[in-house]
């Protein structure tokens, strides 16, 4: 296996050779493209909907148009990839490797793995013209649509087509809770505020269980999932409604002991991390990146030990498979701007 390269400061994509760059370096990521933004033309009149003025939405599927001028096409010799920051990004850039490595074959591009350690460094990466291929988590992939012309295509699933994941509500097991209506004055933590299992499911989802957020219980942001589990774990928090898929690699990993917690509230399930290129991409490049995905065999790779009981890359969009989340969102009264993806 080769090393990876790590990319911290998607602008070393525009230099040569490529260097890993201090994880301090991030912020940076987040500041830098403001300006770029400001400076960014509205496109005429066209039909958007949610979409940011940048963007026109011409069929109605609810993702940014590929640019009408051929011109405006992006073909990169290098192609730059970013999971989704839930978790530490350092864990990942080995565990990606194998399937960095089958990308590089199929599209005869270089590809470089940029750890990206916030959603709006992420999101702003992208509209910026610095990432071109992302796994967006399931909350802020709406905000990478409409501000940063994501298009998703792809999700982790198995041989069957299944695919998600469910919000759970842990606590200590020697907390005394015992059912939702439990966490009445209680400190609960959420993750952060566009995460949608750690966040805005429990807002919208939650009243109706007997129990509202800054209401009834002291809503304090850990930043993260596996901050929240970690936390219950250590009774910092008296709960935490946290990701199925990430508190089950946590344990996977041996970070947290199972009999210490217990799970008081599971939804049903919801579409997990989503895989998206950026709607300005060549056709031609896209139709690879998209075979590179689909083509992928997770089995006895780090990825697939990783993702236990994910088989390959399930094909999926925006339009039918995040219409409940963005019906989680708008009773959220949620809006798809910079200011609520902070």
């Amino acid at each position: 296996m080769k090393n990876t390269t790590v990319v911290t400061d998607v602008s070393a994509a525009q230099a040569a050779p490529f260097k890993t760059r201090p994880l301090a370096s991030l912020a940076l990521v987040s500041l830098l493209p403001l300006a770029m933004l400001a400076s960014a033309s509205a496109q005429a009149d066209c039909p958007r909907g949610d979409l940011d003025s940048i963007y026109c939405d011409e069929d109605g599927d609810m993702v940014a148009d590929r640019p009408a001028d051929e011109s405006e096409w992006a073909d990169p010799d290098t192609l730059i990839f970013a999971y989704t920051p839930v978790e530490d990004p350092a864990i990942y850039s080995d565990i990606w490797q194998p399937f960095i490595d089958h990308l590089e074959e199929v599209t005869e591009r270089d590809v470089r793995f940029f750890a990206v350690q916030s959603n709006s460094a992420q999101v702003e990466a992208m509209r910026s013209g610095r990432l071109h291929i992302a796994g967006f988590s399931t909350g802020p992939t709406p905000f990478a649509v409409n501000l940063a012309g994501a298009v998703p295509f792809a999700l982790m699933g198995s041989d069957d087509g299944q695919f998600g994941y469910t919000l759970q509500v842990y606590t200590h097991v020697d907390s005394g809770i015992n059912e939702m209506e439990d966490l009445k004055g209680k400190r609960v933590a959420h993750t952060s505020p566009t995460s949608n299992s750690g966040n805005q499911a429990p807002r919208a989802l939650f009243p109706d269980l007997g129990v509202v957020p800054d209401e009834d219980y002291e809503v304090i942001y850990s930043g993260s999932h596996d901050q929240s589990m970690l936390g219950v774990v250590a009774r910092d928090y008296d709960a935490a409604p946290v990701a199925s898929e990430v508190v089950e690699r946590m344990a996977a990993r041996g970070l947290y002991d199972e009999d210490d917690v217990k799970i008081i509230f599971e939804t049903d399930s919801f579409p997990t991390t989503s895989y998206n290129y950026a709607h300005n991409l060549h056709p031609d490049l896209v139709e690879k990146i998209e075979e590179a995905f689909f083509s992928f065999d997770f089995a006895g790779t780090a990825l697939g030990e990783e993702f236990e009981g994910v088989d390959k890359f399930v094909p999926i969009n925006y339009q039918d498979n995040w219409e409940m989340i963005r019906t989680i969102q708008a009773a959220n009264d949620v809006r798809y701007t910079r200011e609520d993806l902070e």
